[in-house]
C-alpha cells in the first residue's frame, strides 16, 4: 500500500485518487491500443477521441454556451498575461486591469509591454493586497477593449465572490479557482486557466473565450499566438501537451460522478468554513489577515504569532504528513490550498493538527 500525504500544495496541487488510479492502470496500454496514451501521435484517432471528450466534459460541466470555445495553449497563465493584450488590444489601447494580488500585476505589467493598460483599482499596501474591490470602487473606461480581473489570488488567499459588471468584454484569469462552483460563461468575454490546481497536471492551459472576440482578433501577431488560429485548428496546431489534457479528461470524469459543480461548490464551501471556523476560533493564536467578505475558498492562508513559529508549524506539519503548507515566499506565513480534490478528511487533519499545536501537543 501506498501511504499518500495531504497535499496542501498550492500547484501543482492534489488531484483526485481515481484519476491517478485511471492513469496508472493504462499507464502501458492504453485501452488496448497496445501503447501508453502519451506515446500516441497527437493527430491520431486514440488521442483526438480522447481530446474531444475532455472538450465535451469542460463544455457540459461549465455549460459552456454555443457562442463560446474551448481551447487549450501552452506556456501556463503566465502566458496568457501577454497572449490576451496582444490578441485584443485595439491599436496600442490595452485593457483595464483590476489589481487585486501578485499575478494581476504581473499581468498587468506584460500588458504594459504590448500596449497601454488602465489601471482600474489597486488594493496594495506594504507589497500586500487584503481584500477585492466593491464594483463601485472600479475606474473603468468608455474605451477599454476588455477588462481583466483575477478570480482568485493564490499568494493573497483573496477571491471575488460577485464578478464585476462591465462595458467592455470581462476577461477573467481563473486559474486558482475554475471549477469550484457553477459560474455563468455566457456573461463573460473570456477564462483562462492553468491546470494544475482543480483541473489536472501543470502544462496545459484552458481558455474559453467569446466567439466573437476570435473572429476580431489581432492578425499582426504571429499565428501561433494567434486565439483564431487555435480555434481553427481545434488546439491541434502543433504538438499539444497530450498527457495533460487525459488527465484533465480523468478529473472531468470523477467530477461529474461526484455530482458537477453545484456538488463541488457545496463540498468547497464545506471544507473553507471549517478551516476558518478553525482559525477564528483559536483565541488569536491563529489569524487571518483577508478581510472576511473576501477570504479565499481556495487557499486559506493565515498567520501564527512569530515566524518562528511559523517555521515550527511548517516542519512539525510536514512531519505529520501534511504538505505544502508554507506561504508563498513573498509574504510568509501559511498557506492551505484547498482546491476541489482536497477531501473533508483532509481538512479535518489539519484542523485536529492545528488545535495540537496551539496546546503544545504537536
Amino acid at each position: 500500500m501506498v501511504t499518500r500525504h495531504v497535499n496542501f500544495n498550492a500547484g501543482p496541487s492534489t488531484l483526485p485518487l481515481p484519476a491517478l488510479e485511471r492513469a496508472q492502470a493504462e499507464r502501458l496500454d492504453y485501452e488496448g491500443s497496445g501503447m501508453s496514451i502519451i506515446e500516441h501521435s497527437h493527430r491520431g484517432a486514440v488521442y483526438e477521441a480522447v481530446h474531444n471528450e475532455t472538450i465535451a466534459l469542460l463544455t457540459e460541466l461549465l455549460a459552456i454556451p454555443d457562442t463560446h470555445q474551448v481551447l487549450f495553449m501552452q506556456g501556463g497563465a503566465t502566458a496568457q498575461f501577454a497572449l490576451v493584450p496582444m490578441n485584443l488590444r485595439t491599436d496600442a489601447r490595452a485593457g483595464d486591469y483590476v489589481v487585486t494580488g501578485t499575478w494581476a500585476k504581473k499581468a498587468l505589467s506584460e500588458a504594459s509591454i504590448v500596449g497601454t493598460p488602465h489601471k482600474a483599482w489597486d488594493g496594495e499596501q506594504d507589497g500586500k493586497w487584503t481584500r477585492v474591490p466593491k464594483a463601485d470602487e472600479l475606474d473603468l473606461t468608455d474605451d477599454a477593449p476588455y477588462v481583466h480581473i483575477a478570480s482568485n489570488n493564490t499568494i493573497m488567499g483573496t477571491q471575488f465572490f460577485d464578478y464585476p459588471k462591465t462595458k467592455a468584454p470581462l476577461v477573467v484569469d481563473m486559474s486558482s479557482d475554475i471549477m469550484w462552483r457553477p459560474v455563468d460563461v455566457s456573461q463573460l468575454g473570456m477564462i483562462y486557466a492553468g491546470a494544475q490546481k482543480n483541473m489536472g497536471p501543470s502544462g496545459i492551459t484552458l481558455v474559453i473565450i467569446r466567439k466573437d472576440l476570435l473572429e476580431q482578433g489581432r492578425t499582426d501577431i504571429p499565428k501561433i499566438f494567434r486565439y483564431a488560429e487555435v480555434a481553427k485548428a481545434n488546439s491541434l496546431q502543433n504538438t499539444i501537451a497530450t498527457f495533460p489534457v487525459y488527465m484533465i479528461r480523468n478529473t472531468m470524469l470523477w467530477l461529474k460522478e461526484q455530482g458537477g459543480l453545484p456538488a463541488m461548490e457545496k463540498h468547497n464551501r464545506d471544507k473553507a468554513a471549517a478551516l476558518y471556523g478553525a482559525i477564528d476560533g483559536s483565541d488569536g493564536f491563529y489569524r487571518c489577515p483577508v478581510e472576511e467578505a473576501s477570504r479565499s475558498v481556495m487557499n486559506v492562508v493565515f498567520r501564527l504569532p512569530s515566524e518562528e513559529q511559523e517555521k515550527k508549524f511548517v516542519a512539525d506539519a510536514t512531519a505529520a504528513g501534511l504538505v505544502g503548507l508554507k506561504g508563498h515566499r513573498s509574504v510568509g506565513g501559511i498557506r492551505a490550498s484547498i482546491y476541489n480534490a482536497m477531501t473533508r478528511e483532509g481538512v479535518d487533519k489539519l484542523i485536529q493538527f492545528m488545535a495540537a499545536f496551539k496546546n503544545g501537543g504537536a
